[in-house]
């Protein structure tokens, strides 16, 4: 999620909320006195409280003596906006639909998306995912759109310093 900061007659900052570190979202979990899981579901209903202490904590990188009091903008003035990834992840679970029912058109799931684009952080990759994946003939994403899993190293693949030479 990108949280977009356009202060008052000033230029809009981006701010990636996938960049926090774990130590730095500790720190906005104590800030506001919220679970990460709440913070990162807030930030999908644009949750004041979580867009400024993330981004307090993003500009403490730059400006370490920065505190949360001279990070206060206007309510107008904060808004979260999906990044590429997650609107590629959106339009994906979109297209499932079309294509586990089969009275789903593609043209009906575009019409549904039609506003998507207005919540990505770069609308015209939005609504060009949105017209390709949708396209009659379509059969969903060219390419995988979603990061896979994480694979656990199983106990065999890992390998181990013993601390000797040969």
């Amino acid at each position: 999620m990108i949280i977009v900061y356009t202060p008052a007659g000033g230029e809009p900052e981006r701010y990636d909320a996938q960049s926090l570190k774990v130590s730095e979202a500790s720190i906005v979990q104590r800030t506001i006195d919220q679970k990460w899981t709440e913070i990162r579901d807030g930030l999908g209903t644009e949750d004041i409280d979580a867009m400024r202490a993330i981004v307090w904590v993003l500009k403490k990188r730059s400006n370490p003596s920065l505190t949360l009091a001279d990070v206060d903008p206007g309510v107008g003035e904060l808004v979260t906006r999906f990044d590429k990834q997650e609107v590629a992840a959106y339009v994906e679970r979109a297209c499932r639909i079309r294509d586990t029912d089969p009275s789903v058109t593609g043209e009906q799931v575009a019409t549904a998306l039609a506003d998507f684009p207005d919540a990505a952080d770069d609308p015209e990759h939005a609504a060009r995912l949105i017209e390709e994946m949708t396209a009659e003939g379509s059969e969903g994403p060219k390419a995988p759109v979603t990061k896979p899993a994480r694979q656990r190293p199983s106990a065999s693949s890992t390998s181990r310093s013993t601390g000797t030479t040969t």
